[in-house]
């Protein structure tokens, strides 16, 4: 298995970047095809002190910085994203990982690898810790107006990839809404939930107000992109000053740190749980090849994790999955 690594473009690259293919070489037992700077990724593997095997330096010049323009993509050709979208295109690797600006890789992916036939758009799709297990979030910022008819089919690739990633059986798929009555929400809402009730391929279990998301009321939380990015930002703000609070609350008195000490073993698998490192990334839904988009400001363990998480896409087989999935979609709609 080969996982192509754009190297450049993010807060702590290449170094994040080329630490994390180095362990994933070793602990996952991939090739890492590295896209970047050439003399500054071998300064990072010379500095480290880390092996090389396993690992393909593949020259890119230029960078897409967050600054540029999602269209960055095609104009700037030579650049680590460009190179290692087309590389990804022409079969020089399984899947994509890259921590660089989240525009630029999504109209890349769109434009270059191309969607999965019948999928109207792709869309961001995290994957957010909730009371008893994980939920994904289904589009988290892509796709700022959406459609009905695409909110169903992120419902439909939701599933598919909570059933075969994370062995649920027949994910619950929530509408996230204001309110849990069928007559709630905008136009868009009360009709997809119309259409998501109809639809026999997912097990829709209607609306999902916010409190209930993290919950875990629902598996796949289907949304527009403006709604699912604030549900996204809120929860990892909310995670953040959580951890915050809980440890100033143990480091108040001497009586509350000896307390510490016999509920420590809770803190910390709770503090693993709510951290945004241990998910590893956005996979793009609906692109017909996988593509993780890490967090920009990704350490070595965070992208480590995005790795792993394309490594498990490429292991279960998900995109001819959605593939299949779609292809009945687009069927049943020519025949009606």
């Amino acid at each position: 298995m080969v996982i192509i690594v754009d190297a450049m473009g993010a807060d702590n690259s290449p170094e994040a970047m080329v630490t994390a293919s180095a362990r994933a070489v070793k602990e996952l037992g991939a090739n890492i095809k590295i896209v970047g700077i050439e003399d500054e990724i071998k300064r990072v593997i010379s500095e480290k002190n880390l092996s090389s095997d396993g690992i393909e330096i593949v020259s890119a010049p230029d960078v897409i910085t967050m600054h540029d323009e999602p269209i960055s993509v095609r104009k700037k050709t030579e650049s680590s994203l460009s190179k290692a979208l087309y590389m990804l295109k022409n079969g020089e690797g399984d899947a994509l990982v890259s921590a660089g600006n989240s525009g630029a890789l999504l109209v890349g992916a769109t434009l270059i690898v191309r969607c999965v036939k019948g999928v109207r758009r792709a869309a961001m799709a995290p994957v957010m810790p909730v009371k008893g297990g994980v939920m994904m979030i289904v589009d988290s910022g892509a796709n700022l107006d959406c459609k009905p008819e695409m909110l169903e089919q992120f419902a439909v690739m939701g599933s598919v990839y909570m059933k075969n990633i994370h062995g649920i059986a027949s994910p619950r798929v929530g509408l996230a809404n204001n309110g849990a009555e069928e007559t709630k929400g905008t136009e868009l809402y009360v009709e997809t939930h119309k259409i998501l009730k109809n639809n026999g391929k997912i097990n829709f279990v209607g609306n999902v107000e916010g409190r209930g998301l993290p919950l875990g009321e629902c598996d796949v939380a289907v949304t527009d992109g403006f709604t699912g990015n604030m549900i996204l930002k809120t929860y990892e703000g909310a995670g953040k000053m959580f951890a915050e609070e809980i440890k100033n609350m143990f480091k108040k008195n001497i009586i509350t740190k000896i307390g510490a000490l016999f509920v420590m073993g809770g803190i910390k698998d709770l503090r693993k749980r709510m951290d945004y490192k241990e998910v590893g990334g956005a996979m793009l839904l609906g692109i017909s090849k996988p593509v993780i988009k890490a967090h920009g400001s990704s350490d070595e363990k965070a992208f480590f994790c995005a790795i792993r998480q394309a490594v498990n896409l490429v292991r279960a087989n998900v995109i001819p999955q959605i593939e299949e999935a779609m292809k009945k979609d687009t069927e049943e709609e020519t025949n009606v």
